[in-house]
């Protein structure tokens, strides 16, 4: 049984704990209003781009002309996978449900015969990884204190650089998708080519039966929007992570303060009949002590 020194040093240790973790809920909760915020606002010009991107595929017969981010190399050999996860931890099976999407799909596309490498962006989505697919990992990008349109237009130049260079055939984005607070989904996107990426159910604009003549042609637009949308794709999925990130840091939090409180009670509990028991002893030691005498 656990002395009376030792039971008050365990309760002034938890007491401690549930300090941090009641003050890390409270910055994930500040943090979460905001990272919801982008989120949300970042949705509609990401749906208007696929929108938009869809239209203008529709009208582009495939040829030599037609930019390769749209219509993919012609081959599906090489399946690149940027697993996006968060920078730190203590936030519940945020970063272990995208690590495991991620290893499920490397899994199928290995099935498959299919060559997978990866890209990481966040700390944790390599140091879930790296046991077993260290040496499909190509290239690895932490998310740094802000993130922004120059971080997403890195990962996209990264991408890009390595497409252009035959490095790969086709890519997807694994990361997770805001639903609530409480309900963080991991999800995995075609990035390229687009043409795969495009949801032929999306809303389009309403033409209203006129006729669009492009100035320049949509190839040439093309060639010029696509690597805004690859870079669109990419910062809506770092931006939904965040959102993410911060509602099941929150929550993890909250069950860890609570859980903290149930334990503080117990260990008083077992400390009140400890004392209890000790000052029992003493009292009968007195009494036979007395009674010798």
């Amino acid at each position: 049984m656990a002395s009376l020194k030792e039971l008050r040093s365990r309760i002034s240790s938890v007491k401690s704990t549930q300090k941090i973790t009641k003050a890390m809920q409270m910055v994930a909760a500040a943090k979460l209003r905001r990272a919801q915020d982008a989120a949300e606002a970042a949705r509609p010009y990401a749906e208007k781009m696929a929108a938009v991107m869809a239209n203008l595929a529709n009208a582009v017969v495939a040829g030599p002309e037609t930019p390769m981010l749209l219509t993919g190399t012609g081959k599906d050999e090489v399946r690149l996978l940027i697993v996006a996860a968060a920078d730190r931890g203590l936030c519940g099976g945020f970063n272990t449900n995208i690590a495991r999407l991620a290893r499920e799909r490397i899994a199928e596309l290995t099935r498959q015969g299919k060559t997978v490498k990866v890209i990481t962006v966040g700390k944790k989505g390599y140091d879930q990884l790296k046991r077993l697919h260290a040496d499909k990992v190509i290239e690895r990008i932490e998310l740094g204190p802000k993130l922004d349109g120059a971080l997403a237009g890195r990962v996209g130049e990264t991408v890009r650089a390595l497409f252009e260079a035959g490095e790969f055939d086709s890519a997807e984005v694994i990361s997770s998708e805001f639903v609530s607070v409480i309900s963080q989904k991991p999800r995995a996107q075609v990035l390229i080519p687009a043409s795969e990426a495009i949801d032929p159910d999306a809303p389009r604009p309403d033409l209203k039966g006129a006729i669009y003549e492009y100035e320049p042609d949509e190839e040439a637009i093309l060639a010029e929007l696509l690597p805004r949308y690859v870079d669109t794709v990419i910062l809506a999925a770092l931006l939904e992570n965040a959102a993410g990130e911060m509602g099941a840091r929150m929550a993890a939090m909250d069950n860890a303060t609570r859980n903290a409180g149930e334990l503080i009670d117990k260990l008083n509990l077992q400390f009140n009949r400890t004392r209890q028991a000790k000052i029992t002893t003493e009292l009968t030691e007195i009494i036979s002590g007395a009674e010798a005498v």
